[in-house]
């Protein structure tokens, strides 16, 4: 499964934004621009006027594209919006709803007006059918900004189930994202795993330079059931599942990587306080005794669903071994209070570090280490935009000066 952004008018909440005013101004242009980008990678060769041709319907239009269904077959194009991601909020299901009934009736003209045609040779459906050996036809979805935004395919058979999604790393940040997230569920299909669910790997490969990572469908669409205390417990099964570390920070082969990590960010502004605030946490708090294990890497309420004997959880791209217990946790919250909850993103990391204690109990992490531990997330989540190059991509959150750098340096000098 990807990560699927909702679709606006049909799906759930959508961040709030903290991109430079232009960026947010300019989305709707942004992403019509990535539309042409996303078919030209997809269909590279032009249609030849023979009447081979793909065409698509655009949801919910050319202005605002979220996704691309098969025009040819309503019947398909319903089943790819019903199953490509689940709403959250009761408008939203009525939203999504509205859009399935008006192309399983035929009525979607009135609704969905715009289209795409694309050249029907040469194209990503022919090396997908070839690489996975039966029949697919695809729907295409269309991101927000964002520097890791890239192709995101869903898999249909000609039935309308989905089968599968893949992921089309198009540049070098998004192949060795694509590659990761390939590592990943290979390694955590080995893993032995009793409380999540994680796609499989159907196909990996490359076309035509670009990445390619094919994966199974994980069942979202079956009814879901309560969390209660079930995600603590999920979360330290995966960070426990390839052994322990513990040790003081300032021995541990993290703090080696942050530093790294953060001392190659010195030539911007934002890069060069988080540096110095990131220096300054591991030499105050490099006595802390902390436990390191695995971590998803951005395990938010939309990456995963709730069953009944399991949870599904995807979009493993971030995955990473060797990191302060608890990094999950903290991330979960903080994404939460700021996409779902729609709270001030400096006010969520303020309150993210100050609940600390109670977050990390379930992982057996003291109050002060617990208060170490997310501190060290957030300088980690600062140097992967800074390092991704969120911002200049107009992604949302992206400017960190804004909401996460303030608070993470008065933090750490009260340490």
């Amino acid at each position: 499964m990807p990560h699927t952004p909702p679709l606006e008018g049909v799906g759930t909440t959508v961040p709030a934004n903290n991109a430079p005013a232009e960026l947010t101004a300019g989305d709707a242009q942004l992403r019509s621009a990535y539309l042409a980008e996303v078919l030209a990678v997809l269909y590279p060769e032009p249609e030849s006027g023979s009447g081979d041709g793909i065409e698509y319907l655009v949801v919910p239009d050319a202005r605002r594209p979220r996704l691309l269904v098969p025009a040819d077959d309503r019947k398909l194009a319903a089943a790819a919006v019903r199953r490509y991601a689940e709403p959250t909020s009761r408008l939203a299901r009525l939203k999504r709803d509205a859009v399935v009934a008006a192309l399983k009736t035929g009525a979607s003209g009135l609704l969905l007006r715009d289209k795409v045609r694309v050249g029907g040779s040469g194209g990503i459906d022919e090396y997908l059918k070839a690489a996975l050996g039966q029949d697919v036809r695809l729907s295409v979805h269309i991101g927000p900004a964002r520097a890791n935004r890239k192709p995101v395919i869903q898999l249909l058979t000609p039935a309308g189930a989905t089968v599968g999604f893949v992921k089309l790393g198009v540049n070098d940040l998004t192949r060795r994202l694509v590659r990761a997230e390939t590592n990943a569920l290979s390694t955590l299909a080995c893993a032995g795993l009793e409380q999540i669910t994680t796609p499989a790997v159907l196909h990996s490969g490359e076309w035509r330079g670009n990445e390619v990572l094919a994966q199974s469908a994980l069942p979202i669409w079956q009814p879901r059931a309560p969390m209660r205390d079930r995600l603590p417990y999920a979360m330290r099964e995966l960070a426990e599942a390839f052994g322990i570390t513990r040790c003081r920070l300032a021995q541990s082969e993290y703090r080696g990587r942050l530093s790294t990590r953060l001392n190659a960010l010195t030539s911007s502004p934002d890069g060069r306080v988080l540096a110095r605030a990131g220096a300054d946490l591991i030499q105050r708090a490099g006595s802390a005794q902390l436990s390191f294990g695995a971590w998803h890497g951005d395990w938010t309420p939309w990456n995963m669903a709730a069953l009944s004997d399991t949870l599904l959880v995807w979009d493993w791209e971030r995955f990473t071994t060797g990191v302060p217990i608890g990094f999950d946790a903290a991330h979960y919250a903080l994404q939460s209070a700021i996409v779902t909850a729609g709270r001030e993103p400096a006010t969520a990391v303020d309150t993210v570090i100050e609940t600390a204690p109670a977050l990390l109990a379930p992982f057996g992490v003291g109050s002060a280490a617990a208060r170490i531990t997310v501190l060290l997330y957030l300088a980690d989540l600062a140097a992967r935009y800074l390092t991704d190059r969120q911002a200049e991509a107009g992604a949302r959150l992206g400017v960190l000066g804004s909401w996460l750098l303030p608070a993470l340096v008065r933090r750490v000098a009260h340490l």
